[in-house]
């Protein structure tokens, strides 16, 4: 049974990605801070899904937990790098433990995960990286600079990554999600969400969309994709 470690699995894309994982018969290591809906998946597939409560944010504590799972299951199939979180403000007036928790979280974090992760996967000389970026890493948007620059650089260490470990065998790639209709857009204006969801000609994507493009560069049929960027928007960039 191949394993993957998906990080922010509580909800959204992270728990639409291990659903799915899981109905296709892997092992699923489920990371964050509460269990939140991954907790059925662990009682629906009690020998397949194990849910660990850590904070990414706890940068020390990774290598540990990382070796830990290791020494349980065997070196990692997959990461997914899939926690984030994204702070609204103008830059100016945000205070820079702010910015600081938005890199670590979002980029600092996904780098010492596969720095770790990646060793088994040398030694096996197979495995698969898949980092979740966004559309912001490339449009940009009003109140969001620290949120984007953290997803470009995500996507910039993916693309160097790749080259680093695709000689051993190793993929590493990056979906990145437009808006989706989300716990995380729930905050935004009426009028807001109408303009987003005019500007995608498929409509808004649903977690599930997203998932199967996560899924997909997880399995074997994406074995020649690396250093990528899947994008799913709903067409709202093309």
């Amino acid at each position: 049974m191949k394993t993957v470690m998906i990080t922010g699995v509580s909800r959204g894309l992270g728990l639409a990605t291990a659903d799915l994982l899981l109905r296709r018969g892997y092992r699923v290591i489920g990371l964050s801070r509460g269990a939140g809906g991954f907790a059925a998946l662990c009682e629906a597939y009690p020998n397949a899904a194990e849910f660990i409560a850590f904070d990414v944010g706890d940068l020390d504590a990774i290598p540990d937990m990382v070796r830990g799972v290791t020494d349980r299951h065997g070196p990692l199939w997959g990461l997914v790098n899939n926690a984030g979180m994204g702070m609204d403000g103008v830059l100016a007036t945000m205070h820079r433990t702010d910015i600081e928790k938005v890199l670590a979280v979002n980029l600092t974090a996904p780098l010492i995960l596969a720095k770790y992760a990646s060793r088994g996967m040398l030694t096996a000389r197979a495995g698969r990286i898949v980092n979740i970026s966004s559309i912001i890493a490339s449009t940009g948007f009003n109140g969001l600079a620290a949120y984007a620059a953290s997803k470009a650089g995500l996507e910039g260490m993916t693309r160097s990554l790749s080259r680093e470990l695709g000689k051993r065998g190793i993929t590493v790639n990056c979906v990145a999600p437009g808006y989706m209709e989300t716990e995380m857009t729930e905050g935004l204006g009426e009028a807001q969400m109408t303009s987003i969801r005019r500007r995608a000609p498929l409509g808004l994507a649903r977690p599930e969309d997203a998932a199967a493009a996560v899924v997909y560069l997880l399995g074997d049929e994406a074995e020649r994709v690396t250093g990528t960027i899947l994008t799913v928007d709903g067409g709202s960039t093309a």
